[in-house]
C-alpha cells in the first residue's frame, strides 16, 4: 500500500499540473490555476508525512505489472478540453486510491490520523475544479451560442457584476463587452474582469469593435461593426488566436463577412430597439433569408429581443440572440435568460463544430 500512495502521489501531482498548465495558458484563468497550484502543495504536505526514505523503498518500478497496460485512447486527446477532462479524472481516482491506503492503521501511524481527511477534502475539491478548467476551455472554442449578453455598464440596472452572475446563472453562454468610455486600459482590465466570472461558467467572452484590446485581455473573440476594422484584416492580425463575429444587416453583408473570415455573424436590428434608434428594424424574414443563403452558419439575431418576441425569431430558424437591455435593466435577470432559452428547446444546434 505504500507503492499505492506513492504511485498515485506522483499521478495525482502530475494531473494536477496539467490542470493548472491549462487553467493558465490555455484558459486564461490566473485564479483558479492559483487554486490548482494550492491543491498540489497541500498533496505534498501531506505526502510528506510519511518518511520519503520509507516510500522511496517501497518503490519498484522495474517490477510494475502496470506499466505496459494502456489503451489506444491513451494515445489520443480530442483537443484541450478533453486533455483536462481526462487529468480531472485521473486526479480524483489517484486521489481515493491514496485515501484508501492511508485508512490503513500501521499506514495512518506513519503519516499521522488527519491525512485521509485531508485528501478527501482535495478529492471533493477536484470534483468541482476540474470541471471548471474544463468548461473555460470548450468555452473558447468556435460553436452556437444560444444567448449572448450585450453588457454596458451604463445599461446595467445595478452593478454590473450582480447582473453578469444573474445572467450566467440563467444560462448566457456568451458575453459581449460593449464599454467605449474609459482608458485603453481600464478597458482591458474591465474586460479580464467579465473573463474571470464568465469563462469558468463556460460563457465565452467577446470585445465590441476592439481587436486590440480582445487580444490585451485574452478575451474569446472580438466583434466587428460596418465601420470597424475591415473582417479580413482582423483576421489577418489576430490569426487563430480570436473568433471574429461581424454585424450584417441583409443577405449580402452576412455573405461578404463570411467569405471574409467571419466565425460567426450579427443579424439585425430584427425589432424596433432603443439601444440603436438609427436603426431601421429588419425583421424575422431578413434573418429567415440569411439563414437560406448561408444554411448552418453560426448567428445572433439582434436588436429588440426579448422573451416577448424570441418565438418570432425561432419560428423562422433563429438558433442564438443577442440581448442587451431586456436583460441588463431586468428586475430578475436571470429569469429573463431562462425564458429567452426556453424557447429554443427541442431546437437542434446547428453550425456548432470546430
Amino acid at each position: 500500500m505504500l507503492r499505492v500512495i506513492d504511485a498515485n502521489a506522483n499521478r495525482a501531482r502530475e494531473a494536477l499540473r496539467v490542470l493548472e498548465d491549462s487553467a493558465r495558458f490555455c484558459g486564461g484563468l490566473g485564479p483558479v490555476a492559483a487554486r490548482l497550484k494550492s491543491m498540489r502543495h497541500r498533496l505534498q504536505e501531506v505526502v510528506e508525512r510519511i518518511p520519503q526514505a520509507t516510500l522511496a523503498a517501497a518503490r519498484d518500478v522495474e517490477g510494475d505489472p502496470g506499466r505496459e497496460v494502456s489503451t489506444e485512447r491513451e494515445g489520443r486527446r480530442a483537443d484541450d478540453a478533453a486533455v483536462a477532462a481526462v487529468a480531472g479524472g485521473r486526479l480524483a481516482e489517484a486521489l481515493r486510491s491514496i485515501e484508501e491506503a492511508l485508512k490503513i492503521e500501521s499506514i495512518a501511524g506513519l503519516a499521522g490520523g488527519a491525512s485521509a481527511s485531508a485528501i478527501e477534502r482535495l478529492r471533493y475539491e477536484s470534483y468541482e475544479i476540474a470541471p471548471i478548467v474544463e468548461r473555460a476551455l470548450r468555452a473558447r472554442r468556435p460553436r452556437q451560442w444560444r444567448c449572448c449578453l450585450l453588457l454596458t455598464i451604463a445599461d446595467c440596472r445595478r452593478d454590473w457584476e450582480s447582473i453578469l452572475h444573474s445572467a450566467l446563472e440563467g444560462g448566457v453562454d456568451a458575453v459581449q463587452v460593449r464599454e467605449k468610455s474609459g482608458s485603453d486600459r481600464e478597458r482591458v482590465e474591465h474586460v479580464r474582469r467579465v473573463i474571470e466570472i464568465a469563462r469558468p461558467e463556460g460563457a465565452a467572452v467577446v470585445v465590441n469593435d476592439r481587436v486590440d484590446l480582445a487580444l490585451a485581455a485574452d478575451a474569446d473573440g472580438a466583434h466587428l461593426g460596418r465601420d470597424d476594422l475591415p473582417v479580413a484584416r482582423a483576421r489577418a492580425i489576430a490569426g487563430g488566436d480570436l473568433l471574429i463575429g461581424a454585424s450584417s444587416h441583409d443577405v449580402a453583408e452576412a455573405c461578404a463577412a463570411i467569405e471574409a473570415g467571419a466565425d460567426l455573424i450579427g443579424i439585425g436590428c430584427m425589432f424596433a430597439s432603443t439601444t440603436r434608434p438609427d436603426l431601421a428594424a429588419a425583421g424575422p424574414r431578413t434573418l429567415e433569408a440569411v439563414l437560406a443563403a448561408i444554411p448552418g452558419v453560426r448567428h445572433l439575431a439582434i436588436g429588440g429581443i426579448e422573451p416577448a418576441n424570441v418565438g418570432d425569431l425561432v419560428d423562422v430558424g433563429a438558433q442564438g440572440v443577442a440581448v442587451g437591455r431586456a436583460i441588463t435593466a431586468a428586475e430578475d435577470p436571470r429569469g429573463v435568460v431562462e425564458r429567452l432559452r426556453l424557447a429554443f428547446e427541442g431546437v437542434p444546434a446547428a453550425g456548432s463544430g470546430s
